[in-house]
């Protein structure tokens, strides 16, 4: 071992006072506890009501969210249109079993459905049996769905398919492991030359004797001759609510509680080009002869089994509101001028229509055939998606408010302009507004708007998240940013209406955004903190705002707000009081709650904690439950109590007032979970 000279003696001090630096910086520290005040008025006279509709979520078809995603079917490209109308096509994610000397499969255009006219051509040159004999298990073809098919053990499987032939059918639909070795399960179809030479539905049953997370669908035979293939589908028999959304992730929304379903975009509704633009009239009807379309803002197909109809049976089954976020005649690169911009105007009237209308109605009788013959209550119609800045938009919007506003006077539409722009003769109800922003300015954000005027429309913070470095796939601190500007939104909600975090999803195998609430691939699921985040907002949309002041000296990093709310599931009423500690310093917090008119039960009081060891952390696969909040009881709970803040956290004191019946859990937090 070498001796320290004296400058390298001082070299290593400074390198140790960085790492320390370094280590406070990244690191939960138990840096000196400061004292902070913290004083509500629980009074019922100074309370204001937050708007019934303030914290929802906002889907966009990204990142495969919906396809390959919620959208619980397993086929990717159903319909062989993805590669175009040009035959023959690409037919990606199909591929052959065999080689060119036993099968040949090209798309052509002969399928029964003229919105989407391309069908797949199976031509089998080999036999059963002889000197031309096909390969053990046959030739076909198969898909491996989306990054493959996750398939469960006894769970049952709902296959449709429309086959045509000029020959004998005899065709085995196989569930199988990816390299197709392991059999799940498999039905045969079989029909003489005269069933199938029209297109033919089949539909059928497959009950998986497995599990296999990474399967296929495979459709092989032994036949000589030429079928051809349409819209081959694959659903699990038991999605959410029996509308065909993935149970494990649509639940994960249903736990959010949220009050608004903001949908489908985003750069979605928009395009790339108008050509490929979300158009809700495509997107109804039987889920066969909907054409699909490419998704040319986030690169790749959609077959739009989730459309229009799906997103507004969502908001329903979510218990949530439904926010249409229309194509206005915009997209990413065109626009259609004022003076042909009818045409589009009377397609947004006619989609509330099918929304709202009666089943009499033209397109009410649509929604009603596709089996809901009660309207949807859409009240909410966002015009755009930030376009304020084309040329076109405010001249074209006040074309669309004022056919909306004709039709349906109740409906509140929301300008992509800012309050600033809005004027009466550029009226809007509510505005929208976007923040994406370092964790840093998030925070800073939750003063947001505290200068803006009273008077006027409210706001819609529809997209908000931290991007940047710090966001990483979702860390600790984002969360905790964004948590300080929801209690700042909250504080505000005088002038703010509505908000939703973005994106929602991310499939794991196609991330073309980061960070994203909730991560899957086929089998898996996890929430980011910030979607544990959202959780302790979940009971503030229709609660009561107190005033709530809190005094601390040269430590400016805390955030607070304070409610009261009624839990539904036991009748009780919380005082639900929120604190942000977005410093590296822990907070002994003395609070002091007056006005109250029950007391503070001390049994069923609950504390909830958002930490962990590094601001950095993330959940995961490999650790889904690394950062979500934990619960445990409050035993000093009163009207004057003292409680410790974590450094880097979000804490929520849920403070049970008068009866001490049904205490086993608070806003869903169990008592002996962390989640």
């Amino acid at each position: 071992m070498g001796i320290l000279r004296a400058s390298s003696v001082c070299r290593l001090f400074h390198v140790l006072v960085l790492v320390c630096a370094l280590y406070q910086i990244l690191y939960v520290g138990s840096v000196a506890a400061q004292t902070a005040q913290l004083s509500v008025d629980a009074s019922p006279q100074n309370a204001q009501v937050i708007p019934g509709n303030m914290f929802g979520i906002f889907f966009e078809e990204l990142n495969h969210a919906g396809a390959g995603g919620l959208w619980a079917e397993l086929v990717s490209n159903r319909g062989f249109e993805a590669g175009g109308s040009n035959t023959p096509s690409n037919i990606d994610p199909w591929l052959i079993i065999g080689d060119e000397s036993n099968i040949i499969v090209a798309t052509d255009r002969s399928s029964c459905f003229a919105s989407n006219p391309i069908a797949l051509r199976m031509e089998v040159l080999c036999e059963a049996s002889g000197t031309n004999a096909c390969p053990s298990g046959g030739v076909g073809i198969y898909n491996p769905g989306y990054w493959g098919m996750n398939i469960e053990r006894t769970k049952v499987y709902r296959a449709t398919m429309y086959i045509r032939s000029s020959e004998s059918v005899e065709l085995t639909v196989s569930l199988t492991s990816s390299d197709g070795l392991q059999n799940l399960a498999s039905h045969t179809i079989t029909g003489d030359k005269e069933d199938f030479v029209e297109w033919t539905k089949v539909e059928f049953d497959l009950a998986s004797s497995g599990r296999n997370t990474n399967a296929r669908l495979q459709l092989t035979t032994t036949k000589s001759g030429i079928i051809w293939f349409d819209q081959v589908s694959l659903m699990p028999s038991d999605t959410y609510m029996g509308h065909g959304f993935r149970k494990d992730l649509a639940s994960m929304l249903a736990n959010l509680k949220p009050r608004f379903l903001k949908f489908p975009g985003g750069n979605y509704v928009m395009g790339n080009y108008l050509v490929n633009a979300f158009r809700w009239s495509e997107t109804v009807g039987p889920w066969e002869e909907r054409p699909g379309h490419f998704n040319d803002a986030w690169a790749y197909w959609t077959d739009d089994g989730l459309g229009f109809f799906e997103f507004l049976q969502l908001a329903e089954d979510l218990g949530a509101c439904p926010l249409w976020v229309i194509n206005d005649g915009a997209s990413l690169n065109e626009e259609v001028p004022s003076a042909t911009i009818a045409a589009f105007v009377k397609d947004v009237v006619n989609g509330i229509e099918f929304a709202r209308g009666d089943p009499q109605t033209a397109w009410g009788s649509v929604r009603a055939a596709m089996g809901h013959p009660e309207p949807f209550p859409l009240f909410y119609v966002s015009i755009g998606n930030q376009e304020c800045f084309k040329h076109y938009y405010k001249d074209n919007y006040v074309k669309f408010y004022s056919a909306i506003k004709a039709s349906y006077p109740d409906i509140k539409i929301i300008s992509s302009c800012d309050a600033s722009a809005i004027s009466p003769v550029n009226p809007a109800d509510l505005y929208d507004v976007h923040v994406y922003t370092s964790s840093g300015d998030m925070f800073s954000k939750s003063r947001m708007f505290e200068t803006t005027t009273r008077n006027g429309p409210k706001a819609v913070v529809s997209e908000y998240a931290v991007t940047g470095n710090d966001a990483g796939r979702g860390t600790l601190i984002a969360a905790l940013a964004e948590a300080a500007f929801l209690i700042g939104l909250e504080r505000n909600s005088d002038v703010v209406e509505m908000a939703s975090c973005a994106p929602l999803f991310v499939n794991d195998n196609d991330r073309r955004w980061n960070p994203d609430a909730i991560v899957f691939n086929s089998w898996q699921h996890y929430g980011c903190p910030n979607y544990w985040m959202l959780h302790f907002f979940k009971d503030s949309s229709g609660a009561a705002l107190h005033p709530s002041t809190i005094q601390l000296s040269n430590y400016d990093q805390l955030v607070t707000s304070a409610i009261t709310w009624n839990n539904s599931q036991d009748g009780n009423t919380y005082l639900k009081i929120k604190v942000v500690n977005f410093g590296s310093k822990a907070v002994n917090l003395n609070i002091s709650v007056t006005g109250l008119q029950t007391d503070i039960q001390t049994f069923g009081s609950i504390k909830t904690v958002l930490t962990s060891g590094w601001l950095r952390d993330e959940n995961s696969f490999q650790q889904p439950d690394k950062v979500v909040p934990a619960a445990s009881p409050i035993t000093n709970a009163g009207e004057q109590m003292g409680v410790v803040l974590d450094s880097y956290s979000l804490t929520s004191f849920d403070l049970l007032l008068g009866s001490s019946q049904g205490l086993h859990s608070v806003s869903g937090w169990s008592l002996h979970s962390s989640m």
